[in-house]
Formats: structure tokens, sequence, C-alpha cells
């Protein structure tokens, strides 16, 4: 009999291939090989999962612990702050409310300067983070993409204008522009929360930190179709007739996929940092809504008496951007051609 092949799809790569019980061999195709270099890399995957656990814990445990504890991230607790030294109390700490009952704060908790509960505020911080984080990596990355795939397939004058253009935007000192369209724009679209879809900020953080993140992928990609638009597919694209922007969507996007989620899960990482250092310069989400940043701008002052209310906070941002980039280096590797398979 006559052995059967399973035909590849056009633009994957060629692997190993794999021997089936009938005798039939089938080839392994890109996807499936990055996935398999993935698996094997053990720190990537338990970094995926820990990624998995935080967004889990912001948005399905934050509203768990509150209907449990009885009390929000902006709720005042009576006797949180002790009323002798007006210090705020430790964790796992016992405090009487007007009417006697016992509330204990969870442990990670204890209470920040006013008397709100600081886990609660820290899962509602991590939603703020991973919000704006996210949504200004899709921004700039969409702005990133566009520009890039434009100015590599096109060349001429409109490679030259999104040259220079990038090229003027890398030259402008990012945080302290960024503060002054913080601070002049901020308070108008501080308001803008999307039917309470996000808390007030979040809107202005994630147009402010997008804005900012788009250079770094528009060159990437820029250079990539300069090498794209010379290979025979795109030759081929253009005999049968494919408009401009088929070609651009269908035969180039397709090959730049690999790079965009490596560089967009890396840029996620850089955003969370660059939202906790706007917030920690009071430019970032208004108080008494919680972010990461403005959890430790409050806490200044305190570090010595009370140093949990800036080890909390400092360590999830720790651990975020390294599970995030940890990630990203694994699908780095994962995805790269000329990785073993």
């Amino acid at each position: 009999m006559a052995t059967q092949t399973k035909p590849l799809v056009p633009g994957a790569a060629v692997g190993a291939a794999e021997v089936a019980g009938s005798g039939a061999v089938v080839a392994r195709g890109y996807w499936e090989q990055a996935w398999r270099r993935l698996r094997r890399d053990r720190l990537a995957v338990f970094s995926g999962v820990v990624i998995i656990v935080i967004f889990l814990m912001a948005f399905v445990g934050a509203p768990i612990a509150v209907r449990l504890l009885g009390h929000g991230p902006n709720d005042i607790i009576s006797g949180a702050v002790d009323k002798a030294s007006f210090l705020p109390v430790g964790p796992w700490t016992h405090v009487a409310t007007g009417t006697g009952h016992q509330t204990t704060l969870l442990v990670l908790g204890g209470s920040d300067l006013v008397g709100r509960d600081e886990f609660i505020r820290l899962l509602y911080g991590a939603q703020v983070s991973l919000e704006v984080a996210v949504l200004s990596t899709l921004m700039g990355l969409g702005i990133g993409i566009t520009l890039g795939v434009m100015a590599g397939f096109y060349g001429g004058y409109t490679d030259t204008i999104v040259s220079r253009l990038t090229e003027i935007v890398m030259a402008f000192p990012l945080l302290l522009f960024a503060i002054a369209l913080a601070a002049m724009f901020g308070p108008r679209l501080n308001s803008y929360t999307f039917g309470g879809l996000f808390a007030n900020g979040v809107a202005s953080l994630t147009i402010v930190i997008g804005l900012f993140s788009w250079f770094y992928p528009a060159r990437i990609v820029r250079a990539q179709v300069l090498s794209l638009r010379e290979k025979e597919f795109v030759e081929a694209a253009r005999m049968v007739g494919n408009s401009n922007f088929r070609i651009m969507r269908s035969h180039l996007l397709p090959h730049l996929v690999g790079t965009i989620i490596v560089y967009g899960t890396l840029t996620v990482a850089v955003n969370i940092l660059f939202e906790a250092a706007l917030s920690y310069l009071g430019v970032g989400l208004p108080l008494p809504n919680a972010s990461w940043g403005n959890m430790l701008s409050e806490a200044v002052q305190f570090y010595t008496l009370q140093p949990w209310l800036m080890m909390f906070p400092g360590l999830a941002i720790l651990f975020t951007t390294l599970a995030f980039n940890l990630l990203g280096d694994g699908l780095r590797d994962a995805l790269d051609p000329r990785g073993s398979n």
C-alpha cells in the first residue's frame, strides 16, 4: 500500500515526521512544534500558570473576598487604625467594629493609612494594573503593527514618514511627557468608565501608555515586512490579483504572529511598571481607587514602621512582571523555527 502523507499548510515549517499506528506519516506543523517546545520549558509553563492565577485572583477572587468579608476596597474599617499611635494595624489583626463584632483582616491584609483592608485593595489594584497593561499593550501593538506593515510594504515616502515619526517619538523623554499628558487630560478622561466596566483613571492611563508603546513594534514589524515583501508568495499573490490590503492582511500578518505574541507578552510587563511609576508619582489612578503604584506611593512614609505596606504591592509587581518576562522568553524560544523539535 502506498504511504499517505498529510499535506502541509502553506507557510508552515516542515519538522520531524510522526509515524502513526496505521503507518501514515504525519508532518508536524509550525504551531504544533512550537507547542511541543514550549511544554518542555518548565519555567515558561510555570510562569504561564502564575499569570493565570494572578488574573483569577484579581477578577474572580476579589469579588468573592469582598462578599466574604463584607467590606470593599474603599471601605474604611472602624478600629483598623491605632487611636494612640495613628498607625495602621498589621496583618491578621482582629479589630472591633462599632457594634463590637470582631472582623479578621485577611492574610496579607492589615490596613492602610486610613483603615482600608490592604489585601482587598491589593486584589483590586491587580485588576487596574492588569487592565491598564493589557489594554495599553493592545493599543500600542495595534498602532505599531499598522504603521510598521505600511512602512515596510509600501516603502518610499510612506516608509520615510513613518520612520521619521518613530524617531521623533523615541526622542521624547517618555516619562516626563506622559506625566504632562496625564496631568492635562487625565482629569477629563478619568470620568470615562464605560458603564462601570473600568475604574476611574483606567481610560486615561491606557491612552497615555498606549501612545508611548507603539514605536518598538513598528520598527520590528517594518524590518520583517521589508524582508517578506520580496518573497515568492507575495509575488504570487500579486499575480493572481490580490489587493495590497489583502496581501498585508492575509499573507504578511500570519508570518508576524510569533513576533507579535512574544513582544506583546514582554510589553505587558513593561507597561505594568509604567503604570506603577505614573501612579506612584501621583498622575495615575486617582485615590481612593487602588492600584499597585498608588499603594506604594501611600506607603513610602511608613516603610520603616509598617514594611508590609510597601512589601505586598512591591512583591506583586515583581512576581507579575517576572512571570510575563519569563513567559515571553519561553515563547520566543518556542516560536523560533531554528529551535530544536
